[in-house]
């Protein structure tokens, strides 16, 4: 504050004035919302049909029509569109020369990794590692970003229990609990910490929903599942992923008990928009918006543009049906011009949110694999195998060893180790387990024979060359399982057993009476009985992407200890599919290990369970089964409380000893049963996992603390509630085992 004197033409009055010397405040930035807003009242309908509409049609080099129709606001997004430099251009032409400057969202199938690939997502399930799954969509997130891409349409969070399914390799298994844990990790490693960074890009849950239960396993086909299995199996995930911050979500190609998803106002508006109060963007699945008349559902496009949009679908994916008949309902007056307001405002903010509008169009980075990403891949791939049988203690092997027979196409085939959906890793950036293998114990002590072709291959002309190769050396590693191209998308298997020669060629390698080591490599659970009697061990890899070589080497040699843990249920035959965990028990339950006719009949029936008269009803290998190189003991369940009200937390702890020689990890299970209900429950249901590492001979208490969403079902109203009874408890290796209490919920 400074005094100032004021002169006055008049000499009798002297006055002092006060003039406060106030900083200059910049007015703050409009809200996204105000943006959003101004925004959208200058926009016509054809921009807004625009911001609506995706399209894949964006080649290179980038044709003159598609860069008068990004001028014209033709467009909105573009799918898998062009090289990077054509994106910056594209994204120019956007900002710089169309009416209103309304930047394009580049989305890409960024599904398990984008220069650098992890393990299909089934294979990252199986470290049941949050934290190491959260950095390794980190790492895509930061790569797709540097080349322009800013919308991944992951993560699948589709609750998948058949194996014959190709995209249950994209899935993260087949219990809801685990799903959600890894789904919501996956969405905060896309999205960093906020989606304004210039290296997150915006997550989507799909395909939303019920899209992993179609019947037979066979790709696209219907879905019925009744709500209150809706309701406590398959939207939890997708819940997980809005909680988590998802900024959209996909629809599926399913019709869900009769409705497709992509028109389902049920799941869509009543669910997810109402009572979730999801307030992001919903996109469609491919071309799933006309789908819907072959599905029998709509007319033809323009009822279904409407259905979809009634649904709350704001984004159509490569179809059109959007931009070429929603201006005529709306003339009609059947839809309403705040129906595409409010789908345009959802997009928008998407845009501003992402800070697209912020920026100008930058030069795309060059993305190469960098030695941090490449180690967190061979983490990730190491985590996710699965030591499935060890009975003979072969392993791990020792560096000692005279001499290494590798034999399976797999071995040493790059494409095929990355997995399914992998649109823009590289070939000559994947390390094989043949190449590993050789810089490990060198070239001369390696002998390597593919035996076959590909897996696929029915010929056995290489199966002297690979048995020449076994009777060489000390110990067979024998590379099995399924090529890329058998799973994914489109790719279903009415078969899970190997395909091709493979079983004659591991029938011709067990002759040689050599030690033979199976390594599965695969995007799915396969059957593979015969391979397993005959192996002094087998590994489940997965498809474990490109650094899966060392990774398999490393556990081969005890660099690394097995710790994963299988995140879907292994079927000894495809009779058995669909298989889970967590089933009902049946008024008939069967005994373990019962087999064969039973011996009364209709009027006396002893016998008659809930089994198979020619295959043992249980699994091969069961959910969360996972062996390792040291053994650990379960001991002394101890509850806090015999009895608690519904308000109140109890605590279940077990004593975890390493009574192996070797120090080692073990992935901890907490599974809950409800013995009486107003709507039967699961024989068991997962609500818990500790990842815990024990030195040999080290003991450690492990607990959970079991909460009211724990105890929480749906009653057969469809209300969450909390009912009282006898609850069993498990603290547990696997879901067919442990150490197991009970309590009353008064």
């Amino acid at each position: 504050m400074r005094l100032k004197f004021v002169s006055s033409p008049f000499p009798v009055t002297l006055t002092f004035a006060l003039v406060i010397a106030v900083p200059l405040v910049a007015a703050p930035p409009p809200d996204i919302g105000s943006r959003v807003e101004a925004l959208l009242s200058r926009m016509t309908l054809e921009e807004k049909l625009g911001q609506m509409s995706q399209s894949t049609s964006m080649r290179t080099p980038i044709s003159r029509q598609i860069k008068d129709e990004i001028r014209r606001g033709r467009w909105g997004s573009f799918l898998n569109a062009g090289s990077p430099a054509d994106r910056a251009e594209a994204q120019r032409i956007a900002v710089t020369e169309s009416r209103l400057g309304i930047p394009l969202l580049f989305g890409r199938d960024v599904i398990h990794g984008y220069r650098t690939i992890f393990p299909i997502p089934l294979g990252q399930s199986a470290s049941w590692d949050p934290d190491l799954i959260r950095d390794a969509a980190r790492i895509a997130a930061q790569e797709a970003s540097a080349e322009g891409i800013r919308w991944t349409f992951a993560p699948m969070v589709d609750i998948a229990r058949d194996p014959r399914w190709g995209r249950i390799a994209e899935s993260l298994g087949e219990d809801p609990f685990l799903a959600s844990v890894l789904a919501a990790s996956t969405v905060r490693g896309f999205q960093s910490d906020r989606l304004s960074a210039t290296d997150a890009i915006a997550a989507c849950a799909k395909h939303y929903v019920g899209y992993g239960a179609a019947e037979a396993g066979r790709e696209y086909n219907s879905t019925w599942i009744p709500e209150i299995l809706l309701r406590s199996v398959y939207l939890p995930p997708f819940r997980a992923s809005m909680d988590a911050g998802a900024a959209t979500f996909m629809t599926g190609f399913n019709a869900l008990n009769g409705v497709p998803a992509t028109g389902n106002q049920f799941t869509v508006r009543d669910i997810l928009r109402g009572e979730w109060k999801f307030k992001g963007l919903v996109v469609s699945d491919y071309t799933s918006v006309p789908e819907m008349i072959a599905h029998g559902y709509a007319r033809d496009e323009q009822d279904a543009a409407r259905l979809a949009l009634s649904a709350g679908v704001d984004m159509e994916m490569v179809s059109t049906t959007y931009f070429d008949h929603l201006k005529s309902l709306i003339d009609s007056g059947v839809v309403s011009m705040g129906s595409i307001d409010d789908a345009v405002r959802r997009i928008l903010r998407l845009k501003f949110e992402l800070g697209l509008f912020d920026r100008p169009a930058e030069a795309p980075a060059s993305v190469q694999v960098a030695p941090e990403s490449l180690a967190v891949a061979r983490r990730l791939a190491a985590e996710s195998t699965v030591l499935l049988a060890n009975d003979r203690q072969i392993l791990p092997l020792s560096k000692n060893i005279g001499r290494l027979a590798v034999i399976g196409p797999l071995a040493d085939s790059p494409v095929d180790q990355m997995g399914t959906w992998v649109m823009d890793g590289v070939a000559s950036d994947v390390q094989t387990p043949l190449q590993a293998l050789r810089a490990m114990l060198g070239n001369k002590r390696v002998a390597y024979a593919p035996g076959l072709k590909s897996s696929r291959d029915n010929s056995q002309a290489g199966f002297a060359e690979a048995r020449q190769a076994a009777q060489s050396a000390d110990t067979v590693i024998l590379f099995l399982g399924e090529e890329q191209i058998l799973s994914g998308e489109a790719h279903s298997r009415a078969f899970l057993d190997l395909p091709g020669a493979q079983d004659a060629l591991v029938d011709e390698l067990a002759k040689t009476q050599k030690p033979i080591i199976a390594v599965i490599l695969a995007g799915r659970p396969l059957t593979f009985h015969n391979a397993a009697s005959k192996a002094a061990a087998v590994l489940f890899g997965w498809h474990p992407g490109t650094m899966g070589g060392p990774a398999i080497a490393d556990v081969l040699f005890g660099e690394t200890d097995p710790s994963g843990k299988l995140p879907v249920t292994f079927p000894r035959t495809v009779g058995q599919v669909p298989i889970y965990y967590a089933h009902l028990n049946t008024g008939r339950p069967a005994p373990a290990d019962t087999l064969g006719i039973p011996m009364g009949n209709p009027v006396n029936p002893v016998g008659y369970t809930s089994k198979y008269i020619d295959l043992d009803f249980t699994p091969a290998y069961p959910f969360g089964f996972g062996l390792s190189y040291t053994q650990f003991r379960y001991s002394n369940l101890r509850l806090s409380s015999a009895q608690i009200s519904g308000s109140e937390k109890l605590t279940v702890a077990a004593q975890l000893e390493n009574i192996g020689s070797r120090d080692g990890d073990e992935i901890v299970q907490f599974y809950i049963h409800q013995d009486t209900a107003s709507v039967s429950q699961p024989v068991r249901l997962l609500k818990g996992f500790q990842r815990v590492h024990l030195r040999a001979g080290e003991k450690r208490t492990v607990s959970f603390t079991v909460s009211r969403d724990d105890l929480a079902i749906y009653n057969q109203r469809m209300q969450r509630v909390i009912e009282p009874g006898t609850f069993h408890v498990w603290i547990a290796p696997d879901s067919a085992s442990g150490v197991e209490g009970a309590f009353e919920v008064r």
